[in-house]
């Protein structure tokens, strides 16, 4: 049985998952999808949990799709990347992220799912799905453009520039910068104030608030991923894989 790619622990009402593939900068690979999938049916089911709290091991939060698997044809998995939406849209527990380092690709999208973002003072996002000849996923051409506005959504979106913490908070994307030494400790206690009220009205209140983008949401991650579908494999999307694996800047000319 291959080692599970999270690290789980549970601090009272508060479940922390950490996501643990630091060598790999926590990048998302097959194995992660379905353990992450499972993390958070099991967190929705389980009593004992009121609020969920994500961040990362070692020193990026999470860096995106694992291109070294990307195309190889080496990932088998119970659960698809589909699945993996489906659990977090369907998630009612107040999700709360803690942002450690870089977050690039699902580790910057993710945070349009989360109900709050707290970052490290070194930590920045960026959204390559230009620079990959890809599109954007985990449903932020919706929830961007409901944090953001139009424009700096699609900025962010289409640029695959870098945004610091202190953009992130002006932009609406996180709600709170902090020292990288004291993330963890105070990320956990707003978990431990959320988890120390009626989980019944944490989990009316977020399904509230959910209600009026939830059919949205789905639609946007079928597109997504319909849109993915199309470009993988694409011309441009082999030219930036070959690129990231000779290290060297892709050549977009022409595609």
């Amino acid at each position: 049985m291959n080692k599970s790619t999270l690290s789980i622990t549970q601090h009272g009402a508060v479940r922390q998952i950490l996501l643990d593939r630091p060598e790999a900068l926590n990048a998302l690979n097959g194995q992660m999808t379905d353990d992450l999938t499972d993390a958070f049916l099991e967190a929705q089911q389980d009593d004992q949990v009121k609020v969920v709290l994500l961040s990362g091991a070692g020193r990026a939060f999470w860096a995106g799709a694992d291109l070294m698997e990307m195309g190889s044809g080496r990932a088998e998995t119970r659960h698809t990347f589909q699945d993996l939406m489906m659990s977090l849209i369907e998630f009612s527990k107040p999700l709360l992220i803690a942002v450690n380092g870089v977050g690039v690709g699902i580790g910057a999208t993710i945070c349009g799912m989360a109900d709050a973002v707290f970052m490290s003072d070194q930590a920045r996002l960026r959204c390559p799905f230009s620079s990959l000849g890809l599109t954007a996923e985990a449903c932020s051409t919706v929830t961007f453009s409901a944090l953001m506005g139009h424009q700096r959504a699609s900025w962010f979106l289409l640029s695959s520039e870098w945004m610091d913490a202190n953009a992130c908070i002006e932009a609406g994307l996180a709600l709170e910068v902090i020292a990288h030494e004291n993330l963890l400790a105070r990320a956990m206690e707003k978990a431990q104030q959320l988890a120390a009220l009626p989980l019944s009205s944490l989990q009316t209140t977020k399904g509230l608030m959910k209600a009026p983008l939830k059919g949205a949401l789905i639609e946007a991650m079928q597109r997504e991923n319909k849109g993915l579908a199309a470009l993988t494999g694409s011309p441009a999307n082999r030219e930036a894989l070959s690129a990231f694996k000779e290290k060297r800047t892709p050549n977009f000319e022409g595609l």
